[in-house]
């Protein structure tokens, strides 16, 4: 046990990640407790799935419109000074929102133009964070450092909606945003305290032109890159829409309060936490767990949606909480790995498949929840899983088959022989030699490529 124990928590071990890591669980804590008082405030403001739907949708717009030019800036800059400085601006949107709710000046345009604010300051933030802990850890810990990573954001996620539940059931939804303005500061003191001279910093890209159509070019290139982030745009899109679809079961399936959204996304938090720390005590990521995890993703996302009561259906985020880490932390590590010195780039492609992907599918499965029920929007998130988790497993193969081929060592000439009635083999019969008193002519077959 204890062997299984260290090398599930083998990040931990480097002291600039466990800074790094204590930060994280007070800022992502807050910035989850911002995110259920935001759904709570629209619902109470608008009672409409659309309009919450473009809450989230617009956040992480940004990032679909800028997030790649984000990753060239990352690759360019010193990632622990550029994280003290968007750490901090993100704080300010939550301020603002925190004295607006608190007047009862708050309206609904106002939420969503500090949303849109957060999301600017965000597609710089997020392929920032995913390459910095590259240079906390290393390569050979990476894959543990990105599960303890999910186990992080997972842990946050039942503690954040459980303090902003009780929050918001006592003192209403101002003060959520106020604690995650405060929470910005843990995350600052911990990336002050780092040791500078151990972190693995590469060398920064040089300015050009063409570089986000280099990162293109690479990831179109090169299937390991390819195929996870092809998987994350068309999961991303459609599957990962739960900051939509529970806050729309807690009030209109399950008649409930902001506990109850609370209580749904503490379920789902439980399966991550415990996805994240099986995918930390594997250490590596490979395509079969790629594929098994987002097919347990759909199946679970279609047995949340037929779950008859409430408590079913907490029973079932359980393990769809789990699959949807797995599969999320996965795809990280694997073009993490992959990704080389365009790491920031890659990362921020990334970003842009994964969170930029929400302002398209948020406003669609908002809108699907409102004319026909949330459980239609998980159903189309897991038909969608399961659909990439087929192509993607075909693509695999593929893959392999053509690396296979290419690896081969050039095929032996062969001799063949032309049947014909003259000195050329233009349109003649091609077979195998048979005797010596036919007319021969040597041709070697093309090596496979």
């Amino acid at each position: 046990m204890t062997v299984a124990v260290r090398r599930t928590l083998d990040s931990l071990t480097v002291p600039n990640y466990r800074r790094y890591f204590a930060g994280q669980i007070v800022s992502i804590t807050g910035n989850w407790m911002q995110m259920v008082a935001e759904a709570w405030l629209i619902i109470q403001l608008t009672g409409s799935g659309a309009a919450l739907g473009l809450t989230v949708g617009l956040q992480f717009l940004p990032i679909l419109l800028l997030g790649a030019l984000g990753g060239v800036f990352v690759d360019r800059c010193d990632k622990r000074r550029l994280l003290m400085i968007t750490q901090a601006l993100m704080a300010l949107p939550a301020l603002a929102l925190w004295g607006l709710t608190a007047s009862g000046a708050v309206e609904v345009w106002m939420v969503y133009l500090l949303v849109l604010t957060r999301g600017v300051v965000l597609a710089v933030d997020n392929p920032a964070r995913q390459t910095f802990v590259m240079e906390l850890v290393g390569p050979d810990k990476v894959v543990n450092a990105v599960s303890l990573n999910s186990v992080i954001i997972h842990s946050a996620r039942i503690a954040g909606p459980m303090f902003a539940g009780g929050l918001i059931a006592l003192f209403g939804v101002a003060p959520a945003f106020l604690v995650n303005a405060l929470s910005f500061a843990a995350m600052i003191v911990a990336l002050r305290g780092m040791d500078r001279g151990r972190l693995l910093t590469p060398a920064r890209a040089p300015r050009s032109r063409g570089q986000v159509r280099a990162a293109v070019a690479e990831v179109r290139r090169n299937p390991d890159l390819r195929i996870p982030l092809l998987m994350m745009a068309a999961i991303g899109t459609l599957s990962f829409n739960f900051q939509v679809l529970l806050p729309l079961f807690a009030k209109f399936t399950w008649n409930g309060t902001a506990t109850t959204y609370a209580t749904l996304m503490a379920a789902m938090g439980v399966g991550a936490i415990a996805g994240a720390l099986i995918s930390g005590f594997r250490g590596n990521v490979s395509a079969r767990l790629l594929v098994s995890s987002a097919a347990l993703f759909g199946v679970a996302q279609l047995l949340a949606a037929a779950a008859p009561t409430e408590w079913a259906q907490l029973l079932v985020l359980v393990p769809l909480g789990a699959a949807s880490v797995m599969f999320a932390a996965g795809v990280n590590s694997s073009l993490q790995l992959a990704a080389g010195e365009m790491r920031g780039r890659v990362m921020a492609l990334y970003s842009v498949v994964f969170l930029g992907s929400t302002p398209i599918g948020a406003p669609i499965v908002g809108v699907l929840a409102e004319q026909f029920g949330p459980r239609w929007g998980l159903v189309v998130g897991g038909v969608a899983a399961l659909a990439t988790a087929g192509v993607a497993s075909v693509a695999y193969a593929r893959a392999a088959a053509a690396a296979a081929a290419a690896a081969a060592p050039p095929a032996s000439s062969e001799s063949w022989t032309c049947k014909t009635e003259s000195s050329s083999c233009g349109s003649s019969e091609v077979r195998p030699r048979a005797t010596s008193r036919e007319t021969t002519t040597s041709v070697a077959p093309t090596a496979a490529r």
